[in-house]
């Protein structure tokens, strides 16, 4: 045809929830095939244990080894901190959940039936024996104190070089 100079534009007027009714049966909807990994530290307790390769090697920008050499101990250590981590795991984590069950476990009845208790009870007691300590330094300690500020008041002491 010959040169054109007008331009046509063709758009489609469609908002979104529109558009996702009309896709979905194009589509269907696909089960995830992965579960999603649970953050299993979410207080970050252990935060100081997340140390990678390059928190313990590193090489100055003056001294670099083969770059094979690198990548290879890069990857040498952290199949082997993964693998040693999964094997003492396996072998530890259910003996020590064991110990540190029965530990907390104790713990936990110590505190609750023999320490606070005994804190609940001194703390009932404290406002009479507040009492009876006051009266007794009124009566006895201020005194005492008193009469012997007052002998020593009496003393002079000069001193003179010579």
């Amino acid at each position: 045809m010959g040169l054109e100079k007008e331009k046509s534009e063709t758009s489609v007027i469609m908002d979104e929830d529109e558009f996702n009714r009309s896709i979905e049966p194009i589509l269907g909807k696909k089960p995830k095939v992965y579960s999603e990994v649970l953050d299993r530290d979410p207080k970050d307790i252990n935060l100081h244990l997340k140390i990678g390769f390059e928190d313990i090697i590193a090489e100055p920008i003056s001294t670099h080894s083969f770059d094979r050499v690198w990548i290879g101990s890069h990857a040498v250590f952290e199949l082997v901190k993964y693998v040693f981590y999964r094997i003492l795991t396996t072998f530890l984590a259910i003996p020590m959940a064991f110990i540190a069950g029965i530990v907390f476990g104790i713990l936990s009845c110590i505190h609750i039936w023999v320490v606070m208790p005994m804190i609940q009870g001194c703390m009932m007691t404290l406002p009479s024996t507040h009492v009876i300590w006051t009266s007794l330094m009124d009566m006895f300690i201020g005194p005492f104190f008193f009469s012997i500020g007052r002998c020593l008041s009496s003393i002079n002491v000069k001193t003179v070089q010579n």
